[in-house]
């Protein structure tokens, strides 16, 4: 029986590094189906969009720092 998605625990740490691999789009499945077991699909998509922004914002500067 899988866990409900409100109480699954993971780590911080454990999410970004799902989240950065899932940027990356490498990933072993054995890997994947342990992050399926173990985080919270809405912490991963909170730092999805974090880190999406941060990038997005981060590819802005180093343009106008290279244009300027």
């Amino acid at each position: 029986m899988t866990t409900p998605a409100r109480h699954r625990p993971g780590s911080l740490v454990g999410t970004v590094k799902a989240v950065l691999w899932g940027f990356l789009g490498v990933r072993r499945r054995a890997d994947f189906q342990e992050d399926v077991a173990r985080l919270n699909p809405l912490h991963l998509m909170a730092v999805g969009v974090i880190m999406a922004f941060l990038f997005v914002l981060g590819l802005i500067l180093l343009v106008n720092w290279i244009a300027g």
